[in-house]
């Protein structure tokens, strides 16, 4: 699995390139972030919200990571990451994110959660 980080608004995996943020499960699935949750909740996508972020944690995984955008709007709520206490867990802007993720993919269960612009 090769994850790029191309430029301002887009993410490649593995040659397919995505518009929009995106979830990386460990078993190489992608799916479109489901932002609306928080948006909803907080009035922006920026905040990631423990109810959002229930939704990905759906397979096991060692290592959260969190591509916070190219200037590193989004961050983990504190409620957010009580959800994952005694998991590693990196927030990194996205092209650092996506550097940590492609180091670490091959070596450990990684769940990426990539917000693709600021």
């Amino acid at each position: 699995m090769r994850l790029e980080y191309p430029a301002f608004g887009k993410i490649t995996v593995d040659g397919t390139t995505y518009e929009h943020d995106i979830v990386l499960y460990p078993s190489g699935r992608v799916e479109r972030r489901k932002k609306e949750i928080s948006k909803r909740k907080h009035g922006t996508s920026h905040k990631l919200d423990p109810e959002e972020l229930k939704e990905y944690l759906t397979e096991d995984f060692d290592v959260l990571i969190v591509g916070t955008g190219m200037y590193g709007k989004l961050s983990l709520l504190p409620e957010s990451r009580e959800l994952v206490k005694g998991k590693e867990v990196l927030e990194l802007p996205t092209g650092k994110a996506v550097e940590a993720f492609n180091e670490l993919y091959e070596k450990k269960k990684v769940l990426g959660i990539f917000h693709v612009t600021c």
